[in-house]
């Protein structure tokens, strides 16, 4: 794609009665992106779980506890400003390119020289040769955001999403064979630089743009600020999901990181699979109705009962089957990881509900409320966790639930109060499945509770066993008692329609944000 025309100016890839299409095209990508993402990640760490040890993963941990934050300078700002702004032309761009580039080289550099910082911090001296390595992926990555903001710009969702995917192929690939040639840790964080080179080429390659020198705009003040206020909620959001980390690596040691570092990609993982693919629809919807409060209030309230059907269900499964779902991705040696991983199950569903508090403040043009609300959360969840440290990883992820449940009615109070979404309205969307999921399990529990493969199962064909009967069991009894909370099938038609419409092979004939907005 070459972005600007000979004057300058943005040249959009295609006219204006092509949104519709482009739009459900690049949901599709983004969905099918998702699930391929998710079969590297999973084969990637089936495989690795079983060469490396879980001291190898807590201390690039300890590492990339901070160094995702600082490579995600520009990518988190930049990026949002580049596509929403009106007007972007080709030497604000430049501007933007050589101000991210620049700040990429000053990071990687003062990255690279915190590495004894981290040392003395960690009480790891491997943790500096770590940071050395990675703060060559910084300075790599740094050069790619313009090209492909531009790319999201144009809504070239399938290419930035294939070239996402082909950078999570490519670390997969190389930290496998590095790790088969017995490389230890260097084997993940060669895995990470090696994704990130993979990404940027591909940018480079997919928008074919060379930026001029900088000149002055009138533009690039404004864009500069829209994007600085971005990256800061960002990154508290970031520290708020990244603390425990910080302080299971800090108070305990790599090992303990590493169990409890798996235990919360499991847990991680469920949400992003689930929440991703409904995020660009989902805003979309809402971002067209923060006019009109009556329609937003029921769209929204429709979006959650879909996240909260399948979160509630997710969470109240791996709840009982989470120790056989990591014996069985992860290997024997990790069952100190599925102990902490069954404290993680109960905060599933909430999560996602949580997550999409942040719906709401964009849609109705509300940054700065939401930055506010992600600092408030910062401070409870480090107060909880603060309080749960001294019962180790597993109290940590105990603290993860708690909080979860704790925040979600505040979140929804103060996010839906300027368009009179109360917590009623919330209430009335996610009971019914919460309920369902509660007694479900409580019935799962109470059936299966004598049977031989109740107690941790002692192979890993005994723990796949396990997992299918439990599931095929709870599945059953939960969707039995929505549709009798509904009397009806009303939920599960709204799942498949939506479902549908992201299907890649279907021609649209509704549209999604319709699906999301029935009434049930």
């Amino acid at each position: 794609m070459i972005p600007f025309d000979a004057s300058g100016a943005f040249h959009p890839r295609t006219g204006s009665h092509e949104l519709r299409r482009l739009a459900v095209r690049g949901a599709a990508a983004s969905v099918l992106a998702s699930g391929l993402s998710l079969a590297a990640q999973v084969i990637s760490t089936v495989i690795l779980a079983r060469l490396l040890t879980p001291a190898d993963f807590g201390v690039v941990t300890m590492v990339t506890t901070f160094s995702l934050l600082v490579a995600s300078f520009g990518l988190n700002g930049f990026t949002e400003a580049v596509i929403q702004f009106e007007e972007i032309d080709h030497f604000t761009a430049s501007n933007l390119f050589w101000l991210n580039s620049g700040a990429g080289l000053i990071l990687a550099i003062a990255f690279a020289a915190a590495g004894s910082l981290l040392v003395r911090f960690y009480g790891n001296p491997l943790v500096a040769k770590v940071a050395f390595g990675l703060s060559v992926g910084i300075l790599i990555a740094a050069p790619s955001v313009i090209h492909l903001a531009l790319l999201k710009r144009a809504m070239c969702f399938a290419e930035t999403s294939t070239n996402d995917v082909l950078g999570r192929v490519v670390n997969t690939a190389v930290s496998i064979l590095l790790a088969l040639r017995g490389w230890g840790y260097w084997a993940l964080a060669a895995g990470i630089v090696a994704q990130q080179l993979s990404v940027t080429v591909g940018a480079l390659w997919l928008c074919r743009w060379m930026p001029s020198l900088p000149r002055r705009t009138g533009k690039t003040g404004a864009v500069v600020r829209f994007a600085a206020k971005v990256y800061g909620q960002f990154s508290v959001s970031y520290s708020t999901l990244n603390l425990d980390n910080l302080l299971v690596g800090w108070r305990f040691n790599a090992v303990a990181l590493g169990f409890y570092k798996k235990a919360f990609d499991l847990f991680a993982l469920s949400a992003s699979q689930l929440t991703a693919p409904l995020n660009n629809v989902a805003l979309a919807a809402l971002s067209r109705l923060n006019q009109d409060h009556v329609r937003f209030r029921r769209y929204l309230a429709n979006s959650l009962g879909i996240v909260a059907f399948a979160g509630m269900a997710m969470s109240a499964d791996l709840t009982l089957v989470g120790k056989d779902v990591v014996r069985l991705v992860l290997g024997p040696k990790w069952s100190e990881a599925g102990r902490i991983f069954e404290l993680f199950g109960p905060g599933i569903g909430v999560m996602l509900l949580c997550h999409t508090v942040g719906w709401i403040h964009l849609s109705i043009g509300k940054p700065g409320r939401w930055l506010r609300w992600s600092l408030f959360q910062l401070a409870a969840t480090a107060c909880l966790f603060l309080l749960a440290l001294r019962w180790g990883p597993k109290g940590i992820a105990a603290a993860w639930s708690i909080s979860f449940w704790t925040l979600l009615v505040p979140g929804f109070w103060y996010a839906g109060r300027p368009v009179g979404f109360g917590v009623s309205d919330l209430i009335a969307a996610i009971w019914r499945y919460a309920a369902a999921a509660l007694v479900a399990g409580l019935a799962t529990a109470a059936i299966i509770r004598g049977a031989l493969f109740w107690d941790s199962p002692s192979s890993t064909g005994a723990a796949l066993g396990a997992t299918v009967i439990i599931s095929t069991l709870f599945v059953t009894l939960y969707l039995g008692t929505v549709i009798l909370f509904y009397w009806g099938l009303a939920p599960l038609r709204q799942l498949a329609s939506l479902l549908r419409e992201l299907t890649p092979s279907r021609k649209a004939t509704t549209p999604a944000a319709e699906v999301m907005g029935a009434s049930i």
